[in-house]
C-alpha cells in the first residue's frame, strides 16, 4: 500500500454499527458483519484506518476482546490488515479469498458460485 504524502492526515473510518443484544448472534459476529458490509459497500477508501479495538469497544459498550475477535475475522477474510503502530487499515479489494466465499455461502449448508479468472462460473458445493 502506498504511504500518504508527508503532512497528509489519515482518516479514521468509524463504521455505523448497531448491536442487537437480544439477538442470538454473538456481538463479535454482529460487529464483523456490519463492518464487512460497510467495507464491501465502499463506504471507506482503501488505506483508511479503523478505530482501535479499545476505542470501538468503548463506543459500542462491549469488551475489547469482542472487537478484537471481530477484527481478527475481518483480517482473516482479507478486508483489513494490521500495521505496526498504525492499527487496522482497510485493504484495497483484490478479489475474495476462498475462506470469505465459503463463509458467505454459509459453508457447508449452501452452494457458492464464483467466477474463475476467465469469467466462467464455478460452483463450490458441500453436499
Amino acid at each position: 500500500m502506498e504511504e500518504p504524502p508527508e503532512g497528509a492526515t489519515l482518516k479514521i473510518f468509524v463504521p455505523a454499527i448497531r448491536l442487537d443484544r437480544s439477538s442470538p448472534a454473538p456481538l463479535a459476529r454482529q460487529i464483523r458483519q456490519q463492518v464487512q458490509d460497510s467495507l464491501r459497500a465502499g463506504e471507506a477508501p482503501p488505506g483508511s484506518r479503523l478505530p482501535s479495538t479499545r476505542m470501538l469497544a468503548q463506543l459500542l459498550g462491549v469488551s475489547r476482546n469482542t472487537v478484537a475477535a471481530a477484527f481478527e475475522e475481518l483480517a482473516a477474510d482479507g478486508l483489513i490488515r494490521s500495521e505496526r503502530g498504525s492499527g487496522m487499515r482497510i485493504v484495497a479489494p483484490h478479489g475474495r479469498t476462498i475462506r470469505a466465499i465459503l463463509r458467505d455461502a454459509q459453508f457447508p449448508a449452501r452452494t457458492a458460485v464464483v467466477l474463475d479468472p476467465d469469467g466462467n462460473p464455478v460452483s463450490l458445493n458441500a453436499s
